[in-house]
């Protein structure tokens, strides 16, 4: 029994200490090949990237929307949305959080000017 609860706590423990948006891409990758008719996630995924990144983009819309409101609680919502759709957009395209990450820890850096400088082309 004492097996049963170190490995109970342990799992408690990684689930506080992994960040909450890097659980919800795992929980949206694991709807990959899930049954469309029982699973939004899934139904987004079998659409494919086009619809997906259609949905980012109505999700960004109306986060900007909430924010022009100076509705933080609605804000608040359409964020988790926005933030959502991103990851089913991710998952779409094989793109694991981890890729992002890099890049931004690169970024970290260098001053946000000097990065949108080098991007130019």
């Amino acid at each position: 029994m004492n097996a049963l609860r170190a490995a109970a706590s342990r799992y408690k423990l990684a689930a506080m200490t992994t960040h909450p948006l890097d659980r919800l891409f795992q929980r949206i990758a694991s709807r990959k090949g899930s049954d469309a008719s029982t699973s939004y996630t899934a139904r987004l995924l079998k659409e494919g990237r086009l619809k997906c990144a259609k949905k980012l983009g109505e999700e960004a819309v109306e986060t900007s929307l909430a924010a022009v409101a100076q509705d933080k609680a609605a804000l608040a919502n359409e964020s988790a949305d926005l933030l959502y759709h991103l990851c089913v957009l991710w998952a779409a395209c094989d793109l694991a959080p981890e890729d992002v990450y890099s890049v931004l820890q690169k970024r970290e850096a260098q001053s946000g000017l000097d990065e949108k400088a080098s991007r130019k082309g």
